[in-house]
Order: structure tokens, then C-alpha cells, then sequence
């Protein structure tokens, strides 16, 4: 009897059998979406199929990044990853890495090309970049004139600022002709003076989109002295004009939000300026009344009836200290005098005599020796109180 297996040994082998398979590791599959589901989880499943048979396939939520479009019934795709067995099922599935849509993968290498030749001129250096107006009060839109995208620009437009002006330019965003009608929308509305561009449109196929990865639009973009926003189709979807422009936005909506101001942030803005002028103002005005009461002040120090009322105060000053140094010298020489007087007295004969002493004279010369005097010569002798004349009898020396 030949050698019995259980059933998941048999999957494990032919799981083995594929993961040694090299073009099963890595293969790129043609064919029609079915069955496609998205999964809460992120997960898509769904199947592909030709007229010769189908193949079940996921692609993961961590592979998802990559996906530029959502997969529909009936779409023509590449899906490209690994064929892989689920052991549990004993099913085999397509693990798809990344999909695109049938016939885009030419273009996505056209854009690759371009974004390499552009970016290698510089047209992408943030130092071509041009702000986008804080306060833009016309604002041109380049898209079709039909359409979620320009409704929901005049949507949040009129939401945020009703007074701003929106300029159309009803151009063609797909097909032939479309590349062409972009580029001339903005140099049509660039010559009417707005104040900063919309360029976009909604969302799509890498095809529909192509208009905008065209040299003809970047170069349009690049030479334009007006601000460009580019919101081409969804958040995910990136073209040659979103790298060349001057701000991106990921979508038309979001494109508004950002160059329309809201206005009544700005009128309340322009309040608190106000507001924060009259503060100024009044702050001014009181440094400015301190200022001039200091200079009034200076001005009357500086007058001639305030140098002649301080020259009067200074010559009363000077003359009451003249009158307290006239007194003070006086009361000093004063004192000065009773001084000398009081010792003039104490030499004085006058005072002598008050002791008893007697003041001799002989023809108005002090008598001092008995030569002076003869007999029967007059002598005049003052006393204290008075004078006695009186006559010598004798006069007798001294031994």
C-alpha cells in the first residue's frame, strides 16, 4: 500500500512546492476584477479572472500605501506579488504587493521619466517656491466648470469669506485637449491679475488624472508669477503639477481652505489691532502730556521773571548774610573793646587813685623825684574825687 499522508501535510508540501517555485515568488497577473471587498480590517479581497478561469487574491493593509485608486467590478488591473497557499483551506491566492490599472504602467513610467527630468532642473527647488497670500482677494480656479471640484471650492469659499472674488476658467481636466486648456487657463488668469491660482480637479485613474503630469502643465505652473495651489484628485493621488507647484493641497476643498481667509477671524483680528491702537494711542498721549508739563516746567525755570525772582532771592540771601556778618564782626569788636577797655582801665592812674594813691603834678608834669619840686612851689595832686593845690614848705631827698 503505498505511504498515506494527513491533508495538512499534503498543503504543507505543495505550500513548499510554491515558495520554491522562483516565478511563483514574484509574478505579475493580467485580468478583470470580481467579488472585490474591502475588509474593516484594511484587508481587500477579491478575484481576478479572463475567459480561461479565475484567481483569488488579497492584498494585505500593510501593502495598501501603494494603492492609487479604488478597485471596482469589471476593472482591468496588474496585480503583481507572490502566489501563496492558505494551508488551512488548501486554497492557493494571489498575495498582491501592488496594483495598477491595466495600461497605466507605461504611464506611470512616463511619469517617473518626467519627474526625473524636471526635478534634475530644478523645478521642484523650494527656492522657486512663492508664498501663498495671507490675504488673497481674487483667486482664479483653472478646472472644469462642471463638477464636485469647483462646487465644493464655491462651497467653502462662501462659507469663509464671501467678499473674496472667484475667478473661473472653465478649462478641460481630461482627454487630448486637456494639457493645452490647463496651461492656458493659467496664463489667462495670471494676465488678469488674481491674486493666487486653483488648479485641480477630482479624483480618478492615473488616466484621467494625466493632464496634469503633461511638461506642458509643470512648465505653465513653473513660469507663472501668480501663486499656484495644485488639488488634483484625492489625498493618495500625486501628479507632476502638485511637485512643480507652490503649495500642494490634497484635495479641492482643501485647496480653499487654505487660500481663502476667513473673515470673521479677520475682523476680529482687525479689532484687536484697533483695540491694540488705542492702548498705543492713550500710552503716547500720557507720555506725551508728562513730556510737556516736564518742558513747561523747564520753560518757566528758564524765563526771565524766574532768573530776576531768583537773583532778588539770591540778593536777599547775599544781603541777609552781609547783615548777619556785619552783626556777628560788630558783636566781636564790641567784645574786643570791653576787652581792651576793662585792661586800659586796669592801667589806668585814674584807678589807681581809688586805692588811695595820689596823682602828683608840678607845672603839668607828672611829679616823680624831689628834684621836680622847690619850696614854696605849687603842687597839684589829684585824687579820686577831686583836685587839692597845695605849696612845698621843705624838700628833703631821700639817704
Amino acid at each position: 500500500m503505498n505511504n498515506v499522508y494527513a491533508v495538512g501535510q499534503v498543503n504543507t508540501y505543495i505550500k513548499n512546492m510554491f515558495a520554491q517555485d522562483f516565478m511563483l515568488r514574484s509574478i505579475s497577473v493580467k485580468g478583470e476584477v470580481s467579488n472585490v471587498k474591502y475588509h474593516s480590517s484594511g484587508h481587500i479581497y477579491f478575484t481576478m479572472k479572463d475567459n480561461k478561469g479565475t484567481l483569488s487574491c488579497v492584498m494585505f493593509a500593510s501593502a495598501r500605501k501603494g494603492l492609487r485608486f479604488t478597485m471596482q467590478e469589471g476593472m482591468q488591473i496588474i496585480a503583481s506579488g507572490s502566489i501563496e497557499v492558505y494551508e488551512r483551506d488548501g486554497k492557493y491566492q494571489l498575495d498582491a504587493k501592488e496594483i495598477v490599472q491595466d495600461g497605466a504602467g507605461d504611464l506611470f513610467a512616463r511619469f517617473e521619466a518626467l519627474k526625473a527630468q524636471l526635478q534634475e532642473m530644478g523645478m521642484f527647488d523650494e527656492a522657486y517656491k512663492k508664498p501663498i497670500p495671507q490675504y488673497a482677494q481674487t483667486i482664479g480656479i483653472v478646472t472644469a466648470p462642471t463638477g464636485a471640484a469647483v462646487q465644493d471650492i464655491i462651497n467653502i469659499a462662501t462659507r469663509r469669506n464671501p467678499y473674496v472674488q472667484l475667478i473661473l476658467y472653465p478649462a478641460t481636466v481630461q482627454g487630448e485637449q486637456a494639457p493645452q486648456s490647463v496651461a492656458d487657463g493659467i496664463a489667462a488668469l495670471e494676465a488678469y491679475g488674481v491674486d493666487v491660482i486653483i488648479i485641480g480637479r477630482g479624483g480618478g485613474s492615473i488616466e484621467d488624472l494625466w493632464a496634469f503630469n503633461e511638461e506642458i502643465v509643470a512648465r505653465a505652473i513653473f513660469a507663472c508669477n501668480v501663486p499656484i495651489v495644485s488639488a488634483v484628485g484625492h489625498e493618495t493621488d500625486f501628479t507632476i503639477a502638485d511637485f512643480v507647484a507652490d503649495l500642494r493641497a490634497p484635495t479641492p476643498s482643501a485647496a480653499a481652505e487654505l487660500t481663502v481667509f476667513p473673515y470673521e477671524d479677520f475682523e476680529a483680528r482687525l479689532e484687536g489691532y484697533a483695540e491694540a491702537m488705542r492702548d498705543e494711542m492713550l500710552h503716547r498721549i500720557r507720555l506725551d502730556k508728562n513730556t510737556l508739563r516736564q518742558l513747561e516746567l523747564r520753560m518757566q525755570a528758564l524765563s526771565p521773571g524766574a532768573k530776576v525772582r531768583e537773583q532778588r532771592m539770591n540778593y536777599v540771601n547775599l544781603f541777609e548774610q552781609i547783615r548777619q556778618l556785619m552783626r556777628e564782626r560788630i558783636m566781636q569788636d564790641k567784645h574786643r573793646l570791653q576787652m581792651q577797655a576793662t585792661a586800659l582801665d586796669a592801667l589806668s592812674p585814674l584807678s589807681r587813685l581809688q586805692g588811695g594813691y595820689v596823682y602828683a603834678s608840678v607845672s603839668g608834669k607828672p611829679l616823680i623825684k624831689t628834684a621836680q619840686v622847690k619850696e614854696n612851689d605849687a603842687i597839684k595832686l589829684q585824687l579820686s574825687d577831686g583836685v587839692i593845690l597845695t605849696r612845698a614848705e621843705s624838700v628833703e631827698e631821700s639817704a
